[in-house]
């Protein structure tokens, strides 16, 4: 489940999409332009890309937006 900081990254999606595409590579724009800033959306993309549980792929987002917290503050 996403934290109260998604709330900040869905808000800042466009400015903080180039961040994202450079964590999870694979992802197209495509996909970047399907998920909007939806976490949900986000674990999927992961999932499916990087063919990784939809646990992990909860892990690793939660884990960068903890990285970029600080950048949103």
């Amino acid at each position: 489940m996403p934290g109260p900081m998604w709330n900040k990254i869905a808000g800042n999606w466009k400015q903080i999409k180039g961040e994202v595409q450079s964590r999870w590579g694979a992802l197209t724009n495509d996909d970047f332009d399907q998920i909007q800033g939806q976490y949900e959306k986000l674990a999927g993309k992961i999932q499916e890309r990087y063919s990784v549980a939809q646990k992990e792929a909860y892990r690793q987002i939660d884990e960068w937006a903890e990285e970029v917290k600080s950048r949103l503050s």
